[in-house]
């Protein structure tokens, strides 16, 4: 067995173990082998039980607060498995310093991640704290709250209720993240071209409420990956890539994201997917595994969740991952979830149509995808469209390289790209 995030050895005890042990405490249960080297080799330890107690000895001597652990001697083998659980109290220093794992490596952390421990050991979230904006107006929220919940006004009951002001009657956190106006970073949006140095389009959402977030980067969605397909006499509405995917997505960014990093959320459109890059990693105690699987209802930002929730924006708490997967369930094309420790990037891929089109753009493409070459003046006969507005949408097209001109002069004709 190899090391990983949540399993060290060591071939003998050192005091760089003790950084190991700070780090499984504050961020996640962890064993230590001793007696193994760092390619699973068994070297053994000589004199268990003297090795045991100081183990023990130099943990409590050197580790605050306490940390809670188990030593479990294997005198067949003579290895030493040390289980150190995470603990309620963080943060666990060792030498006045707090560690953590990064991948299969112990380092300290610094004053923004200290500040979180202290937070967590609290029991207090980012978001409960109070902030320093006395004058926050809810206009935003107010008029939501009017249309999903059917409320006459938004007044500090309901302000209390949402959880927005503190027992002291000071505004929070999260109050300032759903005031129409706030310092917080919000939202970035690209649309990309043929490369990453190709932007089509750029929306920076900052400095607003998350439901205004909320709803511009659905609109941008909208705007380039939803078309109407004309089935006879009916226009049917058709998608990209699947609108519960997105929503979930974006709200899942927005819920789970740390707000105390100066960094937006990243969306980037291309044309044959959506990513989204999410900034702060997986709360502490939610492994990948955890997190791919879904049912996991344990928010980093809980009472924004809240709110979502009440307002409609997210169905259960915990289920957006299997909603994510579900959506793709009749496609071959699968979403992607790439997990780090700074970031979680959601991957949405096309599955109707590898086309990005305007609804009169996509007429001319349905045309050709029957496989013949037509003249600009048999597509404008076709559709409707006049001379020069079916030669702005060929050109458009054509830039975009999705058709291919066929001969010259009077006898130019466009087909699909091959």
């Amino acid at each position: 067995m190899n090391e990983t995030k949540n399993i060290e050895y060591k071939s003998e005890m050192t005091a760089n173990f003790l950084k190991t042990v700070s780090a499984f405490s504050n961020y996640g249960s962890g064993r230590i082998i001793f007696g193994v080297m760092d390619d699973g080799t068994i070297c053994g330890i000589e004199n268990i039980s003297e090795f045991c107690l100081n183990l023990e000895k130099k943990i409590n001597d050197s580790i605050s607060p306490m940390p809670e652990f188990t030593i479990k001697p294997d005198k067949r083998n003579k290895t030493v498995e040390l289980f150190v659980k995470k603990g309620m109290h963080q943060p666990y220093l060792y030498k006045g310093k707090a560690y953590k794992r990064s991948d299969t490596a112990t380092i300290e952390i610094d004053n923004v991640e200290l500040r979180r421990l202290v937070l967590e050991g609290s029991n207090i979230n980012y978001e409960q704290l109070e902030c320093n904006d006395t004058d926050l107006k809810f206009t935003i929220l107010e008029d939501r709250m009017k249309k999903v919940l059917g409320i006459t006004k938004l007044n500090d009951d309901v302000i209390r209720t949402l959880g927005l002001i503190n027992d002291e009657k000071k505004y929070t956190n999260v109050a300032s993240l759903f005031a129409d106006k706030n310092k917080f970073y919000g939202i970035d949006i690209a649309r990309f071209g043929d490369s990453i140095s190709e932007i089509l389009d750029r929306d920076t959402i900052t400095n607003v409420s998350v439901l205004r977030q909320y709803d511009r980067a659905i609109d941008c969605y909208k705007r380039y990956y939803t078309y109407e397909k004309i089935n006879g006499i009916e226009r049917v509405e058709k998608t990209l890539v699947p609108e519960t995917a997105f929503r979930e997505t974006v709200a899942n960014a927005l819920i789970h994201r740390r707000w105390d990093i100066d960094s937006h959320i990243r969306i980037e459109m291309y044309k044959d997917r959506i990513e989204v890059r999410s900034p702060g990693g997986l709360p502490n105690n939610i492994t990948k595994e955890e997190y791919l699987r879904g049912g996991i209802s344990n928010l980093r930002n809980p009472i924004q969740g809240s709110i979502f929730f009440r307002l409609h924006l997210i169905e259960m708490f915990g289920t957006g991952i299997r909603r994510i997967q579900d959506s793709y369930a009749d496609s071959k094309v699968k979403p992607e979830f790439v997990v780090g420790d700074n970031s979680v990037v959601v991957i949405l891929p096309i599955i109707e149509d590898r086309y990005i089109v305007s609804l009169d753009e996509k007429q001319i493409v349905e045309m050709l995808e029957m496989g013949i070459l037509l003249s600009s003046s048999e597509i404008s006969e076709e559709t409707g469209f006049s001379k020069a507005k079916t030669i702005r949408l060929l050109n458009s097209l054509l830039e975009k390289k999705y058709i291919e001109v066929y001969g010259t002069g009077r006898g130019t004709k466009y087909g699909l790209s091959q």
